[in-house]
């Protein structure tokens, strides 16, 4: 019999910004248009089945503080089953039509890769009955290839051939995995992919060996048919000390340099940005200016703490900012917005789990209808187009085409008078947004 965790919480519902229920949307309608298309259409929200069915309240300080229900059977299988049946429920009354997953979320590791490949066969059997019975589909699925003690020199990066074979096996398992369950994407996530120390490592070597498995992995999803999109998620350090996918310029390129240009994008996480030393939206620029971003793992760090805090979005400003990138660019190429977050170690009622994706839901949403107010119904546009006016004419326009050579631009900036100081408009740009919701 289906369990039925959630029972004494009803469906959330749209309930406008009037509304002082911490169980309802304030900002997030799904139905509501934003520059031609709906909420629901523009984020393809998704719930990550790691943190917020599997995660425990546990940190390096201080053992199990949720003690989640779904997940306190014995049995591997029926444990698994339990947890789908928890995440499914959670979705349904989010109103959320994605999630995201991870090889071992769905079903515990096996003692051996082959046990493990057995048991993600029987959990993905059940979660498909699921999903033809709810509609819910799979935004990205991945292999976690740096958890298992065996990964702790890498995974297809590790200077141990054994190694990487076993971590080629594991990601082809999940990728197919995916494949089974509709999956829209998939995405590399390197956690174990860099190194600790260049004393004992041959850069380029691992990095060659990335390349030709990346290459290796799209052939492959040809030849079975695969018509998504593989995603490369950046990320500085944690836990290795320097991690081969650092920020977004690096992922690209990377992608570039082995011919991969074509065939992956990037899914961005809020906190990877910032312990980069950038900023979420500058992360999602980078990408767009090469026609690669992909995705969102949304969430936020903490500025007094050094790690991957994953704490819900609720920065209002960074928001609007990351949606004006977003909404000038087009928007996500296949992917969404996956709530990569988890509710804090002392929060432990199972109501928590709601308003927590609530307030990330909300925040975006938030930021969306700011991002719209701001190109449509302020100064905003034009003031970007005049600061770069120079540009769209006379020997600006020339310069761009790439039509003038360094003997011209010596000319023209000898002949040139005194050129006057022209403001920034810092202030202003500032006071548009902060005056947009």
């Amino acid at each position: 019999m289906e369990n039925n965790y959630f029972k004494h919480l009803q469906k959330i519902n749209f309930e406008g910004k009037e509304s002082d229920h911490p169980l309802a949307y304030k900002f997030y309608n799904p139905d509501q248009l934003v520059m031609g298309k709906t909420m629901r259409e523009h984020f393809k929200f998704a719930m990550a089945y790691w943190h917020s069915m599997n995660d425990n309240g546990a940190d390096p300080f201080g053992r199990i503080t949720n003690l989640y229900p779904w997940n306190q059977e014995k049995d591997v299988l029926q444990q698994a089953k339990n947890r789908a049946d928890a995440a499914f429920e959670f979705l349904q009354k989010m109103g959320f039509d994605y999630f995201c997953f991870h090889d071992i979320d769905l079903i515990a590791e096996g003692a051996t890769l082959a046990e493990t490949e057995k048991r993600v066969g029987q959990i993905i059997a059940y979660i498909k009955e699921k999903q033809q019975e709810t509609g819910i589909k799979v935004l990205w699925g991945t292999a976690n290839c740096f958890s298992n003690p065996v990964y702790m020199n890498g995974a297809i990066t590790n200077p141990d051939f054994r190694v990487a074979s076993r971590a080629a096996a594991q990601i082809k398992i999940a990728f197919d995995a995916s494949m089974e369950l509709g999956a829209e994407n998939y995405v590399f996530w390197g956690g174990r992919e860099g190194y600790l120390s260049l004393l004992n490592t041959d850069m380029k070597r691992e990095l060659d060996h990335l390349g030709v498995f990346f290459n290796k992995m799209v052939d492959y999803a040809k030849q079975q048919g695969f018509k998504g999109n593989f995603f490369v998620e950046p990320k500085p350090a944690e836990p290795t000390k320097h991690q081969y996918d650092f920020d977004s310029a690096t992922v690209i390129g990377f992608l570039n340099q082995y011919g991969l240009q074509d065939d992956f994008k990037l899914n961005i996480e809020v906190n990877h940005a910032t312990l980069a030393q950038h900023t979420f939206e500058h992360e999602l620029q980078v990408a767009a200016n090469a026609g690669m971003l992909g995705s969102i793992d949304a969430n936020r760090g903490d500025n007094q703490n050094g790690w991957d805090t994953d704490q819900f979005s609720i920065n209002i400003y960074e928001t609007i900012e990351a949606m004006l990138v977003f909404l000038k660019s087009g928007g996500l190429q296949g992917g969404g917005i996956n709530f990569d977050a988890k509710v804090r170690r002392n929060s432990t009622d199972l109501e928590d789990l709601f308003i927590a994706h609530i307030q990330g839901a909300d925040t975006f949403a938030r930021g969306l209808m700011a991002a719209e107010h701001i190109l449509t119904n302020t100064a905003y546009t034009d003031m970007l187009k005049q600061r770069y006016q120079s540009y769209d004419s006379g020997n600006g326009s020339a310069f761009e085409k790439g039509e003038l050579s360094i003997q011209d631009l010596y000319k023209i900036g000898v002949k040139q008078g005194e050129i006057p100081h022209t403001s920034g408009k810092q202030e202003l740009y500032e006071s548009i947004l902060a005056n947009s919701f």
